[in-house]
């Protein structure tokens, strides 16, 4: 196995929000490019709008949001190029449980957002690992593996 004791990545392009608001405006242009075709032939522009738009579309399922790593005692986050990488020592942490993010169905994507008490680290998904440390501070960090993540701050933590 590698260094780390755990490895997540969450790709930009797999957000539900973000992903259902490029659809919904490719489609726009798509059907206003067919019913232009349609009336007066001069809906070009709108077909390839549509088409960079999916494109787009594609080539952000392989950006990198963020990846969480486990090692040595460290929670570690790296976001995109220019985001801070983030280090939480896990014997500052008292406690650590598995939650829903959020009661919302679309989520935007967030990174290292400080809102309401919690700093919030979500890709995409309905769970989340809710870290609290010794001073107050409340992480929310969005997984695709929350429970396998819980598990390993869980046992760090005895």
């Amino acid at each position: 196995m590698s260094e780390f004791d755990f490895i997540e990545k969450q790709y930009l392009g797999l957000n539900k929000m973000s992903l259902s608001r490029r659809m919904s405006l490719a489609i726009f242009c798509l059907v206003a490019y067919y019913w232009r075709e349609n009336q007066d032939k001069a809906g070009e522009l709108y077909f390839f709008i549509g088409i960079g738009i999916m494109i787009i579309s594609i080539l952000l399922l392989f950006i990198l949001h963020f990846e969480t790593k486990v090692k040595n005692g460290s929670i570690i986050l790296d976001g995109l190029w220019t985001s801070r990488k983030i280090k939480i020592d896990t014997a500052s942490i008292v406690s650590v449980k598995k939650v829903k993010y959020s009661k919302y169905f679309l989520n935007r994507s967030v990174y290292n957002l400080h809102l309401r008490g919690t700093i919030r680290f979500y890709t995409r998904g309905i769970d989340a690992v809710e870290l609290t440390d010794k001073d107050g501070l409340i992480y929310l960090i969005g997984s695709q593996k929350s429970e396998e993540l819980t598990r390993l701050i869980q046992d760090k933590l005895k």
